[in-house]
């Protein structure tokens, strides 16, 4: 059951962060960000990688909210 909610989280949140990448790095160029432009040895490859996983990581969040909202409250816990 473990396996099944964490393939329910990881699998979108995954096709979404390779949306998002898409999306942003096709407006963006990563080497003309200030703040990587003058960093020594970082590549655009080392960008692409490193948004990829912060954008699954933020869309897992999400999905894992939803997954936790979306349970039925039981009798016990119910608020009214």
């Amino acid at each position: 059951m473990k396996l099944h909610r964490f393939l329910l989280i990881a699998w979108p949140s995954a096709i979404g962060a390779a949306l998002m990448e898409m999306l942003v790095f096709a407006v963006l160029d990563p080497m003309h960000i200030p703040q990587i432009e003058n960093t020594p040895n970082i590549t655009a490859q080392d960008v692409y990688s490193m948004a990829f996983f912060v954008f699954w990581a933020t869309i897992s969040v999400a999905c894992g909210l939803t997954l936790l909202l979306s349970q039925p409250l039981s009798q016990k816990h119910a608020p009214f």
